[in-house]
């Protein structure tokens, strides 16, 4: 016979099927305020990758050089700073929050760009990477050089490559205060594009923009477009690049007009 079925189990104490409630003391409080606070800090921080940026001498040279250029181009080897100029740059002219003292162009209205890269996940993984945040954590977009604030709204790309953006609107603002003391007033929306050179010189063909920013070196054809794409405006555009092609025609033509660099 099941000892059991004679002599049932009782109940078990309700003490021993709840956690008793245990205040929370003084200190753990001040913790766990320290700790949001913290948090909170960090969060910001990440919100403010363009406020934190420090151009060396050969970057602020370059961003100069769009006061009066319309055409520039920044070679350089990899992961030596090239792309992080050019999305600096590109988020000055979509934001309008210029640095006190910027010594490169400036517009003093909200703009219409395109960046371009040699492929769609090249795209991704770097301008919007630098621009919006990180392509796979759709939470932390707001952590690039566009300050999550001044994210307006965007739309993702259609076609085979995941967390892909189409465009990004922004919001632009004017200086109602002085270089030192700046007051920021939104005064309208930017419209960034992110574009494929491999989608043909067609695609990128009847848009009028202010700037376009080619991320590696583009197929002349393509460049010329994007060039064209500023006439109406007098834009300008600039490329960021790793000369991997060798000495390639649209490179000549740069080194024919201003020298080496050197």
């Amino acid at each position: 016979m099941n000892p059991f079925d004679t002599f049932p189990p009782k109940s078990l104490p309700e003490s021993w099927l709840t956690t008793p409630e245990r205040s929370v003391s003084a200190e753990e409080q001040m913790l766990l305020q320290h700790l949001s606070k913290a948090e909170e800090l960090t969060r910001r921080r990440s919100r403010t990758k363009l406020e934190r940026y420090q151009p060396f001498q050969r970057q602020i040279d370059f961003h100069a050089g769009g006061a009066e250029h319309r055409e520039r181009l920044l070679t350089a080897g990899n992961q030596c700073g090239k792309t992080t100029c050019g999305a600096a740059e590109a988020t000055m002219h979509l934001t309008g929050r210029y640095p006190p003292r910027w010594p490169g162009k400036r517009f003093d209205k909200p703009v219409r760009g395109w960046v371009g890269s040699d492929g769609y996940l090249a795209v991704r993984d770097a301008a919007q990477r630098l621009l919006v945040g990180p392509p796979e954590d759709e939470s932390a977009w707001g952590t690039g050089f566009i300050p999550g604030d001044d994210i307006a709204d965007w739309k993702r790309a259609s076609g085979a490559v995941p967390n892909l953006l189409d465009h990004v609107t922004v919001r632009h603002h004017r200086n109602a205060g002085s270089d030192d003391a700046p007051v920021w007033v939104p005064d309208g929306i930017s419209v960034l594009g992110f574009k494929s050179y491999d989608q043909g010189r067609a695609k990128w063909q009847g848009a009028t923009l202010d700037f376009v920013w080619f991320d590696e070196e583009p197929p002349e054809d393509v460049y010329i477009e994007g060039l064209t794409r500023t006439n109406a405006t007098g834009g300008i555009v600039w490329i960021t690049m790793t000369p991997l092609q060798g000495m390639t025609a649209l490179l000549q033509s740069f080194y024919d007009e201003c020298g080496d660099g050197s």
